[in-house]
């Protein structure tokens, strides 16, 4: 059932955040003299259409995968009035980069909002106004519980709050771990929270540090707090994950290639860091089925905090995707057109299909293997 509510959240989110990015496009496409035919939520077959008083027609349709905006003249080469071809360069680099830019102030303007009601603290330079900010510390929790440990067998899981532990409260992780210590080999009370609510068990601890005396691993979440200064936390905290992002792809390139071109050596402790660099690629990434069926019941589990913050993340990862120059994306779009204008060649729509087609293919067959690797990581 939580799967099921994970998916669905998953898609109403996933869904307006493409939406919202496509509505950037249509809104400069019109400013800029361009003609939206159709502006679609979702993608064909059609489910309900609808035509708008400023001629635009709006649709339903049934497959919920995003949305999809469709301008009149879509070739950088058409060049009848109200056409996207017509458009001068930088018209077109503006309709192109909407999109990219609405993302990433809906990422903004969701950080801002839990700047003020309670960010989560991951970078450890994470920006913060030093005489507005308060860092709250919630309780301990569980991050993992191993099989078979004394953990497990009291009925602790993943996600618990640990609230006291042998009749004392616990501050940190560290006093976790030296109260597990101190009652190695004992029969202790645990009081934890999970859901809100707290629970009581028994745990009969190890006498054994080599696999835990519990048999646990655990954290403590941090939240940053502000008042006047939050859309300042919002905005800055939003660009120091705009370079973490790119940063990580770019770790993300280096590990997938060097490991797909070194697996060719014939050096053995070469190919065995090769598979390890595609092993960590594959890892890194999570695709549609990813996100909807791990990562957004994950949170959605962990409160409505985790839930705004990782919409976040996922309209600041679109914004990046989108900007870089991958044909078949706006910014494959703008690089093809750029640097056919730098050339000063004509970008016919014969050559623009077949660059786009090209880069819709790779892109799918990423997609199809992500989502592969995906499904595997659903059911270990």
């Amino acid at each position: 059932m939580e799967l099921l509510f994970g998916i669905i959240v998953g898609i109403l989110i996933l869904v307006f955040l493409v939406s919202v990015h496509e509505l950037g496009h249509a809104i400069l496409a019109r400013r800029n003299g361009v003609v939206v035919e159709e502006f679609g939520i979702g993608f064909p077959p059609r489910a309900w259409a609808k035509k708008l008083k400023n001629g635009v027609l709006f649709t339903l349709n049934w497959l919920p995968l995003g949305g999809f905006v469709k301008l009149q003249g879509e070739h950088d080469a058409a060049n009848k009035k109200g056409d996207y071809g017509a458009a001068t360069f930088w018209q077109k680099t503006r309709i192109l980069l909407a999109g990219v830019l609405i993302n990433w102030f809906v990422a903004a303007l969701l950080l801002t909002v839990l700047a003020w009601t309670g960010l989560p603290k991951i970078l450890p330079n994470q920006f913060s106004v030093a005489n507005d900010t308060t860092i709250v510390k919630k309780p301990i929790e569980l991050n993992l519980v191993a099989n078979d440990s004394p953990a497990d067998k009291a009925g602790l899981k993943t996600g618990d709050q640990i609230v006291r532990f042998a009749g004392r409260g616990v501050a940190s992780s560290a006093d976790l771990s030296a109260a597990t210590e101190a009652n190695k080999g004992k029969d202790v009370e645990i009081i934890y929270a999970r859901g809100g609510v707290e629970h009581t068990t028994t745990a009969t601890l190890r006498n054994d540090s080599k696999e835990g005396y519990l048999g646990v691993s655990s954290g403590q979440r941090e939240q940053i707090q502000a008042s006047w200064s939050a859309p300042i936390v919002g905005i800055v905290t939003t660009a120091q994950f705009t370079y973490v992002t790119l940063q990580s792809l770019g770790h993300l390139f280096v590990d997938f290639f060097s490991g797909l071109f070194l697996q060719f050596s014939f050096d053995p402790e070469v190919r065995e860091v090769a598979g390890k660099n595609l092993e960590k690629a594959g890892n890194s990434v999570a695709g549609p089925i990813g996100i909807l069926g791990t990562i957004f019941p994950a949170a959605e589990q962990a409160g409505l905090t985790q839930l705004i913050f990782l919409t976040a993340i996922v309209s600041l990862t679109l914004a990046v995707m989108n900007a870089l120059p991958i044909p078949a994306l706006d910014g494959g779009r703008w690089f093809t057109m750029a640097i056919f204008r730098l050339l000063k060649r004509p970008l016919t729509k014969e050559i623009e299909e077949k660059i786009q087609s090209i880069g819709f293919v790779i892109l799918l067959g990423l997609i199809i293997i992500v989502t592969i690797a995906d499904v595997g990581k659903l059911f270990k």
